[in-house]
């Protein structure tokens, strides 16, 4: 596994100009806590202003579009992220896949243009309550995955997988660390099935579900969670940071 725990921030639909005080207090922060990679995914209107001010944090962007230009009134290509300055994007979000009705192919394709820009890749993937009810968690993440991982070995170093349980994004409940444990194994798995030990040891898998400082440390301890994506906490710098805090300290033990 990769070495550094990896926290990013996504800020979802939220954020002015009036943020950017937050965003430069996470990255004078980070510049003290060098044992965790942070990052932030701002919204689309933030990157290149993040971007300007960022001195140690990554800055990322919560989408794109998997064509390179075109006729396709307010999406953004990949390219144009990388030229406002992103270095990752977010793919395959429960939020895309429930409030846009994206597939896996689809996915699939975004990331192969996003690869094609130079860009990280953080791959989301994360059952219903339904489907972790049914006993059909497992299952159903990793036919998610088989069907939107890049299928070459190049881009491998620029690949991280973010598991999110859809029912505890947002609603403060989260996995039993038992749970995570579980899937994160499963993934590791998977991975190690279609890259190779090697390669796959290159990729986080990282947790993401009502992610809080509180209970950040237990989670970050947890045996293959590389990080965490974080949804609600990291619109302020003091909750973000705690749990950047609690990824140094899990270093540590």
């Amino acid at each position: 596994m990769a070495e550094r725990p990896y926290i990013v921030g996504n800020w979802k639909m939220n954020g002015t100009r009036a943020m950017l005080s937050e965003a430069r207090a996470i990255d004078r922060a980070a510049q003290r806590y060098m044992k965790a990679e942070v990052a932030v995914a701002p919204p689309y209107t933030l990157i290149h202003a993040v971007h300007r001010e960022a001195e140690q944090i990554g800055v990322g962007a919560q989408d794109c579009h998997a064509g390179a230009e075109g006729p396709h009134t307010g999406d953004i290509a990949a390219s144009m992220l990388a030229d406002a300055g992103a270095k990752f994007v977010i793919l395959g979000h429960s939020e895309r896949r429930g409030d846009h009705g994206e597939s896996n192919e689809l996915i699939n394709a975004k990331i192969d243009s996003a690869l094609e820009a130079g860009l990280r890749i953080i791959l989301c993937c994360g059952e219903s309550l339904d489907i972790r009810d049914a006993g059909k968690a497992e299952d159903f993440v990793l036919d998610q995955l088989r069907a939107s991982l890049p299928h070459i070995k190049d881009p491998i170093e620029r690949l991280t997988i973010a598991y999110e349980p859809i029912w505890a994004i947002g609603t403060g409940r989260t996995a039993t660390i038992e749970d995570i444990k579980a899937m994160h194994a499963a993934i590791r798995k998977l991975l190690d099935e279609t890259y190779g030990e090697e390669a796959s040891s290159k990729v986080r898998i990282l947790y993401g579900g009502s992610v809080k400082p509180e209970n950040a440390g237990e989670i970050l301890s947890t045996p293959e969670v590389g990080g965490a994506l974080v949804g609600g906490a990291s619109l302020s710098a003091e909750s973000f940071l705690g749990i950047v805090v609690a990824a140094s300290e899990a270093e540590d033990a």
